[in-house]
């Protein structure tokens, strides 16, 4: 039997033979080339159509195939039109290349390869810009998707689905290739990555230039991550760059353009002060794909759990005197207290009990309705809303849940979490973005309890408020701010604006931009000069990375606008999309070779690639486009029309939705497909995740029962401690320490009151064992050291008992005391 590459369930090859990826990144800002090689061995012509993700700020520029020794470059064109000028190429016997944004989501793409013959190859390349977002530690992160998972279509919502059939990550043949070099003004001091790497290699003496690769045998079960870090701390930055000489002055592509990082530093005085009210709601996914493993290593953490914990810690973590509230989802929502309530003993260790019971047992993932359910809320006077989102990211009507942040961003701080590999990267960015908030991703090894923490001290930082930017510029050069208005500014984090310069100023000139804003009721500004002379090093990189702001910023505007308005917008979004050549959700890329007019004999055939799955969830999802890797195809299909190439679960109306053709002419069946996207009948939207988690559990049942992962003794502990900070001395505290009630009784002093001993010793613990975990318990030890000062209790004699009794040497300054 002839097995040529990867092989569908029904024993199809996969034409996709594999993928290199290269990254060039100047000092925060990445360019990434990826190429995507086919060859076809069967003996009909066949049609591939691949589904994959993109970091969802990312600005696609370029889109080309090469076909022989023939490259084709594609233009950008409407959408509708792109599709047409496609299918009538197929028609017409020639090959075609088409790229297209989904209309839902801005992280996921199509691109059908359209007529290879039996026996040829092709290349496809695309290339995108994107910024590196800044970590807490400095490090700037680069995710290359590998993983888009399934995402949930809420029943009745816009927007289309396709289907696909998944296979273990293990099973996945095609290569992938990734190379990376990196420079900047400063030395690169290390890259680390979740996956294996090659040595790091400097280009240079400076050790300003290093370049380093994937080491080889990657497998699709993982986002690849590089984390880089610079050897000074990150500073203001103007980066200017010249307009393209073709372009038209007064354009966006014909003027000068500048990009400014900002990264303000506040008063010590005022960061060491943290807000002790607010409201903080919580809202949790429970859909099914919750179940899943955090980490590949680590079977038994599951998200969910990993969720639980971090709850716990959160709950811990809250200053007196706040009002909390949290909410769950799934197909439906639930929530813990009818409204917010005030953060104490009983309220806190009755929202622990509920949320020890919560588990992935809620179906989908519709994020819309519990958001509603909070902005219907009224605020609580003098208790700022700071919303905390836990997700796996698998949503399939992301613009619309971000048109109603946005809509409630006078009355909220939203801070987002993308739980394991493959979450929406649309999603999580968009909810900080225009819920004036902070995003983080946790995947692979990385703890999300220290994550969240980490976004919860910013939470507390005092809230900057009446933010103005002011420009001062030459005579006769005028400014025009493409960003969207700052409105959330936090210690250590970057901001970037984006803006167009019109007009000439003199070579030696500079130009200068205020950043004013009052914090904890004081006035603060931070100022930044820069030459106006354009830099020669970046092309048009920023020029792209201008036209993606505006495009977003068009397309937020278009879904909160009439009909006649939203027309306009398009027309707008359409004409900066085919001036700068950066996709949009209105356009896509068409490459026509018209050289190639070979008359194809009856239907092509369509392939569907088998995704690597990354939750064992079924085989089938009936919902939004998931997909594998980075160019790697979650989808590349080939229709045969036959009843054999579709799952026989699926419903025959669903088969023979936009993913099915009946049988027919070419012509007849490219005039219906009409793109990727279109919707399948609304009555199957949202079925099909429920169904595989089903599944999940069944199949669940037939395995061994494992044993309950160990207790963490930290996180035992963390659970000990009182709303007020304090701990109890019992028999519990004494077994999360590793001793017996004796021993922690007979070490005692004399004249020490028993929680005031029980609490010392919890702090000489945490800071004794579990030093490196710091940012995890920082301000649930902060709320204990306030206890204690309180307390006005002695504490010498505790704290040098308690070092004897663990067996450390923690002194008492060093607790704060």
């Amino acid at each position: 039997m002839n097995r040529c590459g990867l092989l569908t369930t029904s024993k199809e090859p996969v034409p996709l033979k594999g993928i290199e990826v290269e990254l060039e990144v100047k000092d925060h800002v990445a360019t990434v080339v990826s190429t995507l090689h086919y060859e076809n061995k069967e003996d009909k012509a066949i049609e591939a159509v691949f589904v994959f993700p993109l970091p969802g700020d990312a600005a696609v520029c370029h889109f080309s195939a090469k076909v022989g020794q023939t490259e084709i470059v594609a233009e950008v064109k409407e959408k509708q039109e792109a599709r047409e000028e496609y299918d009538d190429a197929l028609s017409s016997g020639q090959q075609a290349f088409l790229l297209e944004e989904s209309d839902q989501s801005p992280d996921i793409f199509s691109l059908s390869v359209g007529s290879l013959p039996p026996g040829e190859s092709a290349s496809v390349r695309l290339e995108y810009v994107t910024e590196l977002a800044l970590q807490a530690d400095d490090a700037l992160r680069f995710c290359l998707p590998a993983v888009l998972n399934p995402r949930y279509q809420p029943q009745g919502s816009e927007g289309g689905a396709v289907q696909l059939t998944s296979v273990p990550a293990s099973q996945v043949p095609y290569s992938l290739s990734f190379s990376a070099r990196v420079s900047s003004p400063r030395q690169v001091s290390r890259v680390e990555s979740n996956c294996s790497l090659e040595p790091l290699q400097y280009l240079n003496v400076e050790q300003s230039q290093a370049a380093v690769k994937l080491a080889a045998g990657h497998k699709f079960d993982r986002d690849v991550e590089l984390l880089i870090y610079y050897k000074d701390a990150h500073q203001p930055a103007a980066v200017v760059e010249a307009g393209q000489a073709s372009a038209e002055p007064g354009t966006l592509m014909g003027d000068a353009v500048v990009m400014l990082s900002v990264y303000p530093e506040f008063p010590q005085a005022v960061m060491s002060s943290l807000a002790s009210s607010g409201e903080f709601v919580f809202l949790l996914d429970r859909s099914g794909s919750m179940a899943c493993a955090l980490n590949k290593n680590q079977q038994r953490e599951t998200r969910i759990s990993s969720a639980r914990d971090t709850l716990l810690l959160l709950l811990k973590s809250l200053p007196m005197g706040c009002y909390f509230n949290i909410y769950s989802f799934g197909s439906s929502f639930e929530h813990i207290f009818p409204k917010s309530v005030e953060y104490s003993e009983k309220t806190m260790e009755e929202a622990l009990k509920k949320v020890k019971e919560m588990q992935a047992d809620l179906g989908g993932t519709e994020i819309l309705q519990p958001l509603k359910h909070i902005y219907s809320q009224p605020c609580i006077p003098n208790h700022p809303r700071q919303v905390f989102v836990f997700t796996d990211g698998e949503v399939g009507n992301t613009k619309e849940v971000m048109s109603l942040v946005k809509k409630n961003s006078n009355s909220h701080r939203c801070f987002s979490f993308g739980i394991g590999e493959g979450a929406s990267t649309a999603l999580i960015n968009g909810l900080a973005k225009e819920g004036g908030g902070h995003a983080q991703f946790i995947a692979g090894a990385d703890r999300m309890q220290a994550k969240v923490m980490q976004s919860l001290q910013f939470a507390l930082q005092p809230v900057v408020e009446d933010i103005s930017v002011k420009w001062d510029l030459p005579k006769g050069v005028s400014v025009s701010v493409l960003s969207p208005p700052l409105t959330a500014i936090f210690q250590g984090q970057r901001s970037l604006i984006y803006a167009q310069l019109t007009g000439q100023s003199p070579e030696a000139a500079d130009g200068c931009v205020s950043v004013k804003y009052r914090l904890a009721g004081h006035p603060y500004h931070n100022q930044l000069h820069f030459p106006l002379q354009p830099t020669k090093e970046t092309g048009l990189t920023i020029h792209r990375l201008c036209a993606r702001t505006l495009i977003r910023c068009l397309e937020a505007q278009e879904t909160e606008r009439s009909r006649e308005q939203d027309e306009t917008v398009k027309t707008q979004v359409v004409d900066l999309s085919v001036q700068s050549g950066v996709s949009s959700s209105f356009t896509a890329f068409i490459a026509v070779h018209k050289a190639s007019k070979e008359a194809i004999q009856g239907p092509l055939l369509r392939r569907n690639v088998p995704v690597p799955s990354n939750c064992n969830l079924g085989a089938v999802m009936a919902m939004g486009v998931p997909c594998r890797s980075f160019g790697a195809p979650r989808r590349c299909m080939a229709y045969d029309n036959s009843a054999d190439d579709v799952d026989a679960e699926q419903p025959e109306d669903l088969v023979r939705g936009s993913m099915g053709m009946k049988k027919g002419t070419q012509q007849q069946a490219a005039k219906s497909r009409g793109g990727v996207f279109h919707s399948l009948k609304k009555k199957f939207q949202g079925r099909g995740k429920e169904r595989d988690v089903q599944r999940m559990r069944n199949s669940a049942d037939t395995l061994p029962s494992a044993s309950p992962p160990p207790v963490d003794p930290f996180l035992q502990l963390v659970s000990l401690q009182k709303a007020s900070g304090s701990w109890e001395l019992n028999p519990a505290l004494a077994a999360a320490l590793g001793k017996t009630s004796e021993e922690v009784e007979k070490m005692r002093p004399a004249s020490a009151n028993k929680n005031v001993w029980a609490t010392i010793l919890a702090l000489v613990w945490l800071h004794g064992f579990k030093w490196d975990a710091e940012v995890e318990w920082k301000l649930l030890v902060r709320k204990a050291v306030s206890w204690l000062l309180a307390q006005k209790a002695p504490v010498t004699d505790c704290v040098v008992a308690g070092n004897t009794l663990l067996g450390c040497d923690v002194q008492k300054h060093i607790l704060g005391l």
